[in-house]
């Protein structure tokens, strides 16, 4: 019971990270569709809920320790403030999983002013929409013989 649960927890703990870990560990654990969707969408939620009540001590924090001469737009920051101009909360909140991590995500939104009402019922909504479509996916994908080859 306790090697399961120390699997099932660094997967959980991984996915607070990045989503993507969520749904490839626990296909390859041998999770079902639900346990997947449901640790992948608790850990994405966990890190919103973390990083949205921390995320302007955090700002702060970052503002005074690395006080370096950069360029005030990267690319980076220009193609986040075209998804933000272009999508608003929700296409960032789509994008997440997809191109940032779900702390990346949250402190964007925090970082813009977002209400944490609107964070939180995005992110939920964008956790539940790629957790199912990755959960479903990967699955699928491991069917095919081909990979089933590789991963003996």
């Amino acid at each position: 019971m306790n090697e399961e649960l120390i699997k099932l927890l660094g997967i959980y703990l991984l996915s607070m990270f990045k989503f993507i870990a969520g749904p490839v560990l626990g296909s390859a654990a041998g999770y079902s569709f639900w346990k997947i969707l449901l640790i992948t969408t608790s850990a994405m939620m966990t890190s919103v809920f973390t990083f949205t009540l921390i995320g302007t001590k955090l700002k702060q924090w970052t503002g005074i320790k690395f006080k370096t001469k950069r360029p005030v737009f990267s690319n980076r920051s220009r193609r986040i403030v075209l998804l933000w101009k272009k999508y608003g909360e929700a296409g960032i909140a789509f994008f997440t999983p997809l191109l940032l991590t779900p702390v990346g995500g949250t402190l964007i939104l925090v970082s813009f002013g977002t209400k944490k009402r609107r964070i939180y019922f995005h992110m939920l909504w964008s956790a539940l929409l790629w957790s199912t479509i990755f959960g479903l996916s990967i699955k699928k994908i491991l069917q095919i013989p081909f990979f089933q080859v590789i991963l003996g």
